[in-house]
């Protein structure tokens, strides 16, 4: 039987407040990294916070404005020439710090979703493997993160239109494969990534 998210981790704690972190953004080949940090209070009155994947993309932003509404919300943002200056990890990081800075109130702990804690945190904080699936706030602040990063790439689509970051929100998808040899790469790819860097050296290589 599947764990249902809850409060539990949060109370356990015996903190107040506690907040709960995830990121979305670290696997696709364009766009920044976001990450979400959330302060979920007890008596919150939103139905179907879950994680952020298992959820329809109406679902997520109907219940991402919810969150923006009861909930104590903080974005992190780390744009692509970041990313590709200080690597995947510290970007990842950084995201996170970024969001819980952006908080209202200040944390005395943080529930991270994966297996690591990010460097620079100012609060004491603890890992959750699959935490979105157990920590409700973990849950609110990947479907923030998840909603805000989506507009983000729509956005970005807008002006690189070949690229369906709209749909595929930037990773390597065929479709985006195709495009990348067919129009090139965009100031928004992350050319520290391997397939990127590998188109880049292969153009330098044709016109030396």
């Amino acid at each position: 039987m599947s764990a249902v998210a809850d409060l539990s981790r949060e109370i356990a704690c015996g903190f107040k407040p506690v907040c709960g972190v995830d990121e979305v953004g670290r696997g696709p080949w364009a766009g920044p990294i976001v990450a979400g940090a959330a302060i979920l209070p007890e008596d919150h009155s939103i139905d179907g916070i879950a994680d952020s994947k298992a959820l329809s993309k109406p679902k997520r932003e109907r219940i991402a404005a919810l969150l923006h509404e009861q909930a104590d919300i903080g974005l992190g943002i780390v744009a692509v020439t970041e990313l590709d200056e200080i690597g995947l990890t510290a970007a990842n990081d950084l995201a996170m710090v970024r969001a819980v800075q952006n908080l209202q109130e200040r944390p005395t702990y943080a529930l991270i979703d994966g297996k690591r804690t990010p460097k620079g945190l100012s609060c004491p904080c603890e890992a959750i493997i699959k935490g979105d699936a157990t920590s409700l706030s973990i849950a609110a602040a990947s479907i923030v993160a998840k909603v805000h990063r989506d507009q983000i790439m729509t956005r970005l689509a807008e002006n690189f239109p070949h690229y369906g970051w709209e749909t595929n929100a930037g990773y390597g998808t065929a479709a985006h494969r195709a495009s990348l040899k067919s129009h090139g790469v965009t100031p928004h790819h992350r050319r520290s990534f391997k397939p990127i860097a590998e188109i880049l050296l292969k153009e330098q290589r044709i016109d030396s």
